[in-house]
């Protein structure tokens, strides 16, 4: 590798439902962040690598920062606040729909200390008209001394190449810290029940809130060359335990159906799901659950 290679770790902030993990998979080109329209959809933190011949961007894909409602919104904000001085430069995304709100004052404050370059990407550019933004980037100018604003749009890939090009001025010379073709630091294991999850947030809709979280119980080859893979969905309530199996099994069937193809396309082969639905009634206020389904600050 010769010297003027760089590389670096990028910080992803925002409210909620901003677009941070559609950008991700868009720049990785896979899918590894889940995506859902409900906020607060990332809970951890989410490393992806993407690699050029002249750049190694290490993403980091953090929860949404909000006002927490209960242990885990508290561990959801702490890693996002905990990644902020880690970093060599941070994406700060607004909603272009959205605008201004109090929210976006929220984590400005958290930013008046931190001494990185802050880039302000206004994503969802192509739901907005183009006269509306020019006063969308001067009211965020005045707020904050942005090093950069950069409007994008992630799902349509608007821009994107040259916010890359921008990201690459920031990050400094440095080594590759991740095989070329690595796009991520999780496990597959973890992915896995990601995509499990988002199915149920996908399929679910407003009946089931972000009080379910999904468990890898099983991972092993089977005789027949396919992958058996059994997990559980941890529900709150027994209400929501038969809205998650649905009549005669109907909605823990499409879950399953839908969750199997994406993890079948990351790992590249034929997999058996079993799903299974358990109540684990408040666990999202119980630090031995919050640790027992990975959610650990210690790992941050």
């Amino acid at each position: 590798m010769d010297n003027t290679f760089k590389s670096g770790f990028i910080s992803i902030i925002g409210r909620p439902n901003v677009g941070k993990s559609t950008f991700l998979n868009h720049v990785i080109g896979q899918k590894i962040a889940i995506m859902s329209d409900k906020p607060q959809t990332t809970r951890n933190k989410i490393q992806g690598v993407y690699t050029t011949n002249e750049a190694q961007f290490v993403f980091i894909d953090t929860p949404g920062i909000h006002k927490p409602k209960h242990r885990l919104g508290d561990f959801m904000v702490k890693i996002a606040e905990n990644t902020l001085n880690e970093v060599d430069a941070i994406l700060f995304m607004i909603n272009a729909q959205e605008g201004y709100g109090r929210g976006d004052q929220f984590i400005m404050d958290l930013l008046q200390t931190v001494k990185k370059p802050v880039l302000l990407i206004i994503n969802k550019i192509d739901s907005v008209h183009p006269d509306d933004l020019l006063p969308l980037i001067d009211q965020y100018k005045d707020k904050y001394p942005f090093a950069e604003i950069v409007p994008i749009s992630a799902l349509q890939g608007n821009n994107v190449t040259h916010l890359l090009e921008v990201i690459k001025n920031y990050l400094p010379t440095g080594p590759q810290y991740y095989p070329k073709d690595q796009v991520t630091d999780h496990p597959e294991r973890f992915i896995i029940t990601e995509l499990i999850r988002e199915k149920v947030l996908e399929l679910t809709h407003e009946e089931i809130p972000h009080s379910i979280a999904v468990v890898l119980d099983e991972m092993k080859q089977r005789d027949d060359d396919k992958i058996y893979i059994q997990a559980s969905i941890i529900a709150e309530r027994k209400s929501q335990k038969g809205i998650l199996i649905g009549k005669q099994g109907s909605m823990l069937k499409k879950i399953g159906t839908s969750a199997r193809k994406d993890i079948e396309a990351l790992l590249g082969t034929k997999i058996y799901l079993d799903l299974w639905v358990k109540i684990q009634k408040d666990w999202r206020n119980k630090q031995k659950q919050l640790d027992e389904f990975g959610f650990r600050l210690d790992e941050y």
